[in-house]
């Protein structure tokens, strides 16, 4: 992915999962919700981690490779290629869906990812993916509460680009920033039709109900 060293990030990756509940709550939900997994179908898990959501897929008895950089991570999530996102080592056509769980926003070429995604689906595939929502990922973006305790939302640079680093680990994670315009644009660009889109506010804090927090979409190939 290009901007941070993710061999780097193992350890605290694998901690910050052990201890997110809303993995299994509330993001592997969300993913099943627009990806209906079918059993006996192939899928790519790219940005697989240690695998956590493949075996959720893999008990609905769907079979999994999952894609990632990290070698130490990848290799605990049963079968797995190691390879850098956004490029795919695998055939053309070669499965029947793919799918990606709080990973697009860490790639910088977004564009390629729907391509590749396109090239390695069959036709008449699907691909969904989960993401942080663009309105959190602007740069500038957060929640502000007035002096009557009121939870605004400072939308920051919405219809710009650019990306915001999070300290992570002793390094930093970065998020890139693409409107939901330009993120439908590069799918549809690419050969993805649209099917179902979900948005979701955040988990745990009932005062921002109202603002969105995730996204979940689903396509299907048109070629």
């Amino acid at each position: 992915m290009g901007d941070v060293s993710w061999s780097n990030l193992t350890e605290w990756w694998l901690a910050e999962l052990g201890q997110d509940h809303a993995y299994d709550q509330v993001v592997s939900p969300l993913l099943f919700e627009v990806l209906r997994p079918v059993a006996g179908d192939t899928y790519l898990d790219l940005g697989c981690g240690e695998g956590r959501v493949m075996r959720s897929v893999e008990e609905m008895g769907a079979h999994v490779v999952g894609i990632d950089l990290n070698l130490e991570l990848g290799s605990q999530a049963g079968v797995a290629v190691i390879a850098e996102l956004p490029e795919i080592p695998m055939r053309h056509g070669s499965v029947d869906g793919a799918y990606s769980v709080l990973t697009l926003e860490h790639i910088a070429p977004h564009e390629t990812f729907f391509r590749e995604s396109a090239r390695v689906v069959r036709p008449g595939g699907v691909l969904a993916i989960v993401i942080n929502h663009p309105i959190w990922t602007a740069p500038g973006s957060t929640p502000i509460t007035d002096a009557d305790g009121e939870v605004l939302w400072r939308p920051g640079g919405y219809f710009g680009t650019g990306f915001t680093d999070e300290p992570a680990g002793g390094s930093k994670v970065r998020f890139h920033h693409r409107s939901m315009a330009e993120l439908m644009n590069s799918a549809a660009g690419a050969g993805w039709c649209l099917e179902a889109m979900v948005e979701r506010p955040h988990h745990d804090l009932p005062d921002q109900v109202g603002i969105p927090r995730l996204l979940a979409v689903r396509w299907r190939g048109t070629s």
